[in-house]
């Protein structure tokens, strides 16, 4: 007979590593699930020196015990302004101690103690933003580096090992819900394993699957504004007066032709462009950029995002940017790299043209091409106008050389309508982190797997 769990968590992400944490000690049967590998056999082709990605089922990048965050660059954003909406959903000040706690276990496990985003300096950067038409957005920030992130994994995996099961390798096919209760979740080999509590946290990955059940149960959705855009690539000197300071620069603008909200994301001093494959059976590659504490390139790079709402009766933001990727991917293969001195001049760049560059590419892999062929007009314009006022601030941002790798899309599930405590409209069944259209970052997402952990105990009397 199959063992009845009191709580299964799908999803080996920041939300569901977190949620685990938060339960691990209650003396309760908890299984943590996820389709991916375990952190030491996730390896990338293309980082091994493969020229094209070959569409790993799962992608190792994304999916596997500490999520799509065990690439990443590892920046913890202590902020609740910035990374998600947890605060509309369970207020400012509740949010406001969530992240403070989620921060202290980071520490615990290992962080760094050095915090950026803070001091006179900062005050200094936001007048020269205003004065370039931008909002800089300064947040306190702590950079793990991406190998230092992993091992941070590794000691909340080895410390969950002993107190909770946990299934990778192991896909998770439909929720089983009875007179609208949660009941069990059923996994792709037919199996099916009861719980009396489910938490979905299958991370921006399993965003189609999740909006997909979601879809079957019939629960109320609303959609997400879709963030299309490129990967930049400068020379790291261009950026050092605001990386030096902030790590990451979190600037907003609005374009001036069409007034699009445009923001910069995941900005990575030193760091590398690289590939991933993401969207569950049906994958497309996209780009993304890591950064690493020891191991620095002379590059820094980060993510121009374009944020549109659409009208009714569009309801498929995660198809819509599936679909862009995917031109990406049959023009190039891959992914597209442009100089912006090409891309201005109507031109297509050459492996010629690349290496009289002064910015060399980091991602070998990437096709010098046309990306005018790829993303709407309206996203390039708005990308272009976005660096043009970057560059008042950070002069040599639009310079000629400057890499542009097409398409950067960020996949997030439409959201659920949730509770306080981050309950469906199923009972017993919560949602939390990217995946689930409420994060957009390691710490929020952590927070939010606390948030439906500590309803479960609330629940069943352990706290």
């Amino acid at each position: 007979m199959a063992k009845k769990y009191a709580v299964v968590i799908v999803g080996g992400g920041p939300a569901g590593i977190f949620a685990s944490l938060e339960l691990s000690n209650a003396g309760i049967d908890v299984l943590l699930l996820d389709k991916g590998r375990e952190i030491d056999a996730r390896s990338c082709p293309i980082q091994k020196g493969n020229d094209h990605c070959i569409l790993c089922s799962p992608c190792h990048l994304v999916s596997g015990f500490g999520g799509a965050g065990a690439f990443s660059d590892g920046k913890l954003t202590l902020s609740t302004e910035v990374g998600g909406r947890l605060k509309e959903l369970i207020g400012p000040d509740q949010a406001k101690m969530l992240v403070d706690y989620i921060d202290t276990i980071y520490l615990n496990f290992g962080a760094r103690h050095k915090v950026y985003g803070i001091g006179g300096e900062v005050a200094e950067l936001e007048h020269q933003a205003t004065l370039a038409g931008l909002r800089l957005i300064p947040v306190k920030l702590r950079h793990l580096g991406t190998e230092r992130c992993r091992q941070v994994l590794k000691a909340m995996q080895r410390q969950l090992s002993s107190k909770i099961d946990i299934k990778l390798r192991t896909e998770v096919k439909s929720i089983v819900v009875e007179n609208g209760t949660v009941k069990a979740i059923e996994l792709a080999n037919g199996e099916r394993l009861s719980c009396s509590y489910l938490i979905l946290a299958p991370g921006r990955e399993g965003s189609e699957w999740l909006t997909s059940e979601a879809k079957k149960l019939k629960l109320s959705l609303n959609s997400n504004p879709i963030d299309v855009g490129c990967r930049i690539e400068v020379p790291s000197a261009t950026m050092e007066e605001l990386t030096s300071v902030l790590y990451e620069s979190k600037l907003e603008f609005y374009s001036k032709t069409f007034d699009d909200r445009v923001r910069t994301f995941c900005m990575c001093p030193g760091g590398e462009v690289i590939m991933e494959s993401t969207g569950g059976s049906d994958p497309v590659v996209t780009v993304n950029g890591v950064g690493y504490a020891k191991h620095r390139t002379k590059n820094t790079n980060f993510a121009i995002l374009v944020s549109t709402s659409f009208t009714e009766p569009f309801h498929e933001p995660i198809a819509y940017g599936k679909y862009l990727a995917r031109l990406t991917n049959l023009i190039s293969g891959g992914v597209l790299v442009q100089r912006l001195g090409d891309l201005m001049d109507g031109r297509r760049s050459t492996e010629a043209r690349l290496k009289r560059s002064l910015v060399e590419p980091s991602l070998k892999a990437a096709t010098p091409g046309d990306l005018s062929f790829a993303l709407p007009y309206r996203y390039l314009k708005s990308i272009v106008e976005m660096l043009q006022a970057m560059d008042k601030l950070a002069p040599g941002v639009a310079s000629p050389h400057t890499l542009l790798y097409g398409t950067e899309v960020k996949f997030y599930s439409s959201q659920l309508k949730l509770t306080p405590c981050l309950e469906t409209e199923i009972s017993n069944m919560f949602a939390a982190g990217d995946g689930a259209g409420i994060s957009r970052g390691l710490v929020q997402a952590s927070a939010s797997g606390v948030v439906a952990a500590r309803e479960i105990l609330k629940r069943i009397g352990k706290k």
